[in-house]
């Protein structure tokens, strides 16, 4: 009995213990299932994020790589309009908004060559007669500026013939400060909004390089408004002059190269050459030239005394007066921008007045505008800053 009851309960315990067996296993079976499911469906998502982020990251490059394209295509078309229109300034790209004001890096290579340039004379050396050179074309290219330039296509504050009209805009254009019909529609511009917002060469509203050289970099500042000088457009020579105004200095470069090598070889006494006579007569020149000019924009309405009171800022400085034959009596000019001389007073230094003074008695300029003496003497002084 005691035997059969001892079997029997091993047998129960037994039983007992497979079924623990098997529903640990059971359990085990279903816990490694719905980790195998669970792991399933996160491999799944896991594919397909992954998917998604490379789909995602696939049209972030496509779209990168069409705009890359786009930009490049862009670039190139600015390269090519920009290498146009050094060489033909009737080319053009309509650009408006905050871009028009900004420097076009690509247009003003040359410029920027030009002042580069300069470092030359360290290797071509110096002499008497490559500096004088660069003295004289300094004085005549500056008279042609404010003379013709100013004086007369941008205010007609005198009269002349088509041949001499034509001639100074040539010499004009061999200074590197755009054609004739430019140059005065933008000064015709500046009158009508000096010190301005709408001023484009206001060191008041802009700071001193915008107005001394950044402005006329800019796309903004590239384009002639021909409303503003139908009285010029009408000449077709001014207007070929002006379209192709790089023709000019690029001859007048050559032409000091070729006179350079000639003097070399002819008059080597004068100790000069090609390069010399090039880097010294042209490039060095040239750009102190735009410099002097571009100080009536930059410091001739912030440097100087105010003898009217005209509505904007300029002054007369004497010394700026003394660099550009007669330019620096700014305040004189906005007080009345018709007259011929800008000098008022006879103590008031005004070469290009002479000068003008002295070809209306050879026939070649007529009917000079005075300032009239009671435009003149109408003072209404201000504080001088």
């Amino acid at each position: 009995m005691t035997q059969e009851r001892t079997a029997s309960h091993g047998a129960m315990q037994a039983s007992q213990l497979e079924q623990a067996v098997n529903d640990t296993l059971d359990q085990a079976c279903r816990t490694v299932g719905a980790a195998a499911q669970q792991v399933e469906r996160g491999v799944e998502e896991a594919v397909g994020h992954a998917r998604a982020r490379m789909e995602h990251a696939a049209e972030r490059v496509e779209v990168a790589f069409d705009d890359t394209v786009t930009r490049t295509r862009g670039l190139w078309r600015r390269a090519w309009v920009a290498l146009v229109r050094w060489f033909d300034t009737s080319a053009s790209v309509s650009i408006d908004g905050p871009a028009a004001d900004r420097i076009d890096w690509l247009r003003v290579i040359p410029f920027i060559g030009l002042h580069l340039a300069c470092v030359g004379v360290f290797f071509v050396g110096f002499s008497g007669f490559a500096v004088g050179v660069a003295a004289l074309l300094y004085l005549v290219r500056m008279f042609a500026i404010t003379g013709f330039y100013h004086r007369y296509f941008s205010h007609r504050a005198f009269r002349t013939s088509r041949v001499v009209q034509f001639t100074f805009g040539l010499i004009g254009a061999s200074s590197v400060q755009r054609g004739p019909l430019w140059w005065a529609a933008h000064h015709r511009h500046h009158h009508r909004h000096s010190d301005q917002p709408a001023d484009l060469h206001s060191p008041v509203q802009h700071g001193f390089w915008k107005s001394h050289m950044g402005w006329f970099m800019t796309p903004r500042a590239f384009g002639i408004d021909w409303k503003v000088i139908p009285d010029l457009a009408r000449y077709p020579e001014l207007r070929f002059l002006d379209r192709f105004d790089i023709l000019v200095p690029v001859a007048l470069a050559a032409a000091l190269m070729l006179i350079g090598n000639a003097l070399e070889r002819y008059a080597p006494g004068l100790g000069t050459n090609g390069p010399q006579l090039l880097f010294w007569g042209f490039f060095v020149s040239t750009v102190v030239l735009f410099h002097s000019t571009v100080t009536i924009n930059s410091l001739a309405h912030v440097w100087g005394k105010r003898r009217y009171a005209t509505r904007d800022d300029s002054r007369n400085n004497f010394w700026l007066a003394l660099i550009t034959l007669g330019e620096g009596w700014h305040n004189n000019h906005h007080h009345y921008p018709a007259s011929v001389r800008q000098g008022f007073y006879w103590w008031e230094i005004d070469v290009t007045w002479y000068l003008l003074k002295l070809m209306s008695w050879l026939g070649l300029v007529w009917d000079l505008k005075p300032v009239p003496p009671r435009i003149r003497d109408a003072r209404s002084r201000q504080r001088a800053n």
